[in-house]
């Protein structure tokens, strides 16, 4: 975490990394207008969308950028709206309402996703509070569970409905239980996996002394995929499936590299991830012993709807790229949205649809899957 900060008394210069990021990537690209696909969206969001999610049913949860003055302070705290497939838009979380805070307070949001059956919400935020006169500020990393109106799940026992330190969290298929990924080997190298059900308490850790540096949930399946490695990162590169309610693990391969990014396919048969800056490898979970090797630059993929291509975001995951399907296993490259650049992207569940988050503003497009 940077010493820039999310809320200030005089400037919005000092908010957190996040927002410093945010404002700084507008001012690199304000010399060049953002990319306008030729397509016409079936949807547009002109917003400043920092994450959104599509629910099986087509409903997307996206964060909107506020900001706001309270007293002497610039204050940032991001507000949550829904969008059904017919255009409906329904703000669900006000957030300046959201947080009572006798201090200031501010918090911008970096991930939100649905749980398997449409009815809750994980929302991961960076925040930061004064903590003194003198007006210096905490940042922290959280995740807060709401229900698909907005409101907010209070974990028993804790009276506040937060996952402190929370990282990656995802609703598993029973619609009680939460697993998500807390920090264990510095900056962000290997992770420890936790479980909560909110009607219960608190929970604790799972699968104790193991640690990971990718994973992937299976909600539906209560289960993940996972890149685990020894916390001194010297041993073997295990490929494991992990059962998160009986809490059991199987090996499914030792890889001889890897670089990053993990994927399972909508089937939930196939693995995908980057052995190294070029090459993307495909596994077959009933045979991991036999591995598919592509050719592609490294970047931000997903997998089609019929597992015979991945949609790639060549590039590094946190900036802008072009997309592009390639062909699995022949590696061939054919562009989407007449190669232009976009912040993010996703692929609906049910394979229908690409959202997809202009650079700059990053106002949030929905189009036909290509």
């Amino acid at each position: 975490m940077t010493d820039e900060r999310l809320l200030s008394p005089r400037s919005v210069s000092r908010w957190p990394a996040l927002a410093a990021a945010i404002l700084l990537g507008c001012l690199i690209l304000v010399s060049t207008p953002p990319a306008r696909a030729q397509d016409k969206p079936l949807l547009q969001i002109d917003e400043d969308c920092p994450a959104f999610d599509i629910a099986a049913d087509g409903r997307i949860a996206y964060a909107v950028r506020h900001v706001f003055r309270e007293k002497a302070w610039e204050l940032q705290r991001d507000d949550i709206w829904v969008v059904t497939p017919e255009g409906k838009k329904t703000r669900i979380v006000n957030g300046e309402k959201l947080v009572k805070s006798p201090v200031p307070f501010s918090y911008a949001i970096q991930a939100i996703q649905w749980s398997p059956d449409g009815q809750h919400l994980t929302v991961e935020m960076i925040t930061s509070e004064v903590i003194d006169q003198e007006g210096n500020t905490r940042e922290a990393l959280i995740t807060d569970l709401m229900d698909a109106a907005g409101k907010e799940i209070e974990i028993s026992g804790t009276h506040n409905s937060i996952i402190p330190d929370g990282a990656q969290a995802a609703w598993l298929g029973d619609g009680a239980t939460i697993a998500f990924l807390t920090e264990a080997v510095k900056p962000k190298l290997l992770y420890s996996i936790g479980m909560v059900r909110p009607v219960g308490g608190r929970g604790g850790p799972r699968f104790v002394g193991r640690t990971f540096s990718t994973v992937v949930w299976s909600p539906k399946e209560s289960a993940a995929v996972a890149i685990e490695r020894d916390q001194g990162l010297s041993g073997p590169i295990q490929l494991v499936w992990l059962d998160l309610i009986k809490e059991t693990r199987r090996e499914i391969a030792t890889l001889d590299g890897y670089l990053g990014q993990l994927s399972l396919s909508p089937s939930g048969t196939k693995v995908a991830y980057f052995r190294d800056g070029d090459t993307l490898e495909i596994r077959d979970l009933a045979k991991p012993g036999e591995a598919t090797r592509v050719t592609v630059a490294y970047g931000h993929f997903e997998w089609a709807p019929d597992e015979r291509r991945v949609l790639l975001k060549r590039g590094p995951e946190k900036k802008t790229g072009d997309l592009a399907w390639v062909g699995i296993p022949g590696g061939t490259l054919e562009p989407v949205l007449h190669g232009l650049g976009f912040h993010w992207f996703e692929i609906s569940p049910d394979g229908r649809w690409l959202a997809v988050t202009q650079p700059g503003k990053r106002n949030l497009l929905v189009y036909p899957l290509p």
